[in-house]
């Protein structure tokens, strides 16, 4: 379906449920303030039309079926459970649709897991082959000796593409736990683009901060590797 048949399929929707004529139902379309104007908490990953084009409906109404059905104080793998037994598709639409559901509603702020944590990721792509790279993060005593004050302790077996290491961070107190951090490589023509993901951050003012952190902790990667692409951390 084209973006114009889904935009004329909106106004008719909204022609229906308003009693509004097609050119007073298409100016309030086009006028309406995405997202945030129907009382959403936050975005979305997805557009509503291409939710809709995937799933037969639009966010709206997604919120809607579920508010009706599981309600907002359900859990997250009940309410998955419920877009299962109610729709037509299943996997990645099911965890899409509910994590949608729970951005739009607050139950989920972005970059927040189902178990209450919250993720960050940046990269940058860098001037070097991916194996210069490897070895320097991780043959050449592991990433942690560039991240003063952080332990980063593997574990996952040598040699995988994408590995994983705990976070721990020394202070007058001892160790604390900074949650999990994954390191990925991924080959970009005659360059390397660097990933770093950190998983289990507790609060939403620690993730900004981390994201910070990554960010200048990639220029650090770039500057030593002599290698910086150009390519803003992101």
């Amino acid at each position: 379906m084209t973006s114009q048949e889904s935009f004329k399929r909106r106004v008719r929707e909204r022609m229906a449920r308003t009693g509004e004529r097609y050119a007073a139902a298409r100016r309030s379309l086009l006028t309406e303030p995405p997202g945030t104007s129907s009382g959403w908490v936050s975005e979305p990953e997805l557009s509503d039309e291409r939710v809709r084009d995937a799933t037969g409906l639009g966010w709206d109404e997604w919120v809607a079926r579920i508010d009706a059905g599981p309600g907002r104080s359900a859990s997250h793998p009940e309410i998955a459970a419920w877009v299962t037994e109610h729709a037509a598709f299943s996997g990645w639409w099911v965890q899409t649709v509910t994590v949608g559901y729970e951005r739009i509603t607050g139950i989920r702020l972005p970059g927040q897991m189902p178990d209450g944590t919250f993720t960050v990721s940046r990269s940058r792509t860098l001037d070097v082959d991916r194996e210069t790279v490897r070895a320097r993060l991780l043959d050449d005593g592991g990433p942690d000796t560039l991240v003063p004050g952080l332990a980063l302790t593997a574990r996952s077996r040598p040699g995988v593409k994408s590995p994983r290491f705990t976070v721990t961070e020394s202070g007058p107190d001892g160790e604390a736990d900074r949650g999990m951090l994954m390191l990925s490589t991924d080959v970009v023509g005659q360059r390397c683009r660097v990933t770093v993901t950190h998983e289990r951050i507790g609060t939403p003012a620690e993730a900004e901060q981390w994201k910070k952190f990554w960010a200048e902790w990639l220029v650090t990667v770039a500057d030593e590797l002599g290698a910086d692409g150009g390519d803003p951390a992101r």
